[in-house]
């Protein structure tokens, strides 16, 4: 089973079993993560799922979509390591990943 760690503003780490949601969102909205808002409920268009990858995870992701970026451009902070957590897919290559909420999602 694939499992992920989410990582506060305040520094807590919330390990969970992502069971059988298809993305990291839908894994946060379901275990009430907080910081993890998705307003738009995945439909990539507002931003506030929006985490940090570690360097060492953005290679075993899929890269960003021109609309994923976009969104990505005008978050608060923005961060180079950003991606939308609706991007990230729960699956074999994302078991164990760690993600770092940001201060602000709006």
């Amino acid at each position: 089973m694939t499992r992920a760690v989410f990582i506060t503003t305040e520094g807590e780490r919330i390990a969970l079993d992502c069971g059988s949601e298809p993305s990291m969102m839908r894994v946060a909205v379901a275990n009430g993560v907080p910081g993890i808002d998705a307003d738009c409920g995945g439909s990539m268009v507002c931003g506030t799922c929006h985490v940090h990858v570690p360097e060492d995870w953005l290679a075993k992701l899929p890269p960003k979509s021109s609309m994923e970026a976009e969104i990505l451009d005008y978050v608060p902070e923005p961060h180079p390591r950003a991606r939308l957590s609706c991007q990230i897919p729960v699956d074999d290559a994302t078991d164990g990943i760690e993600l770092t909420i940001p201060r602000s999602q709006r």
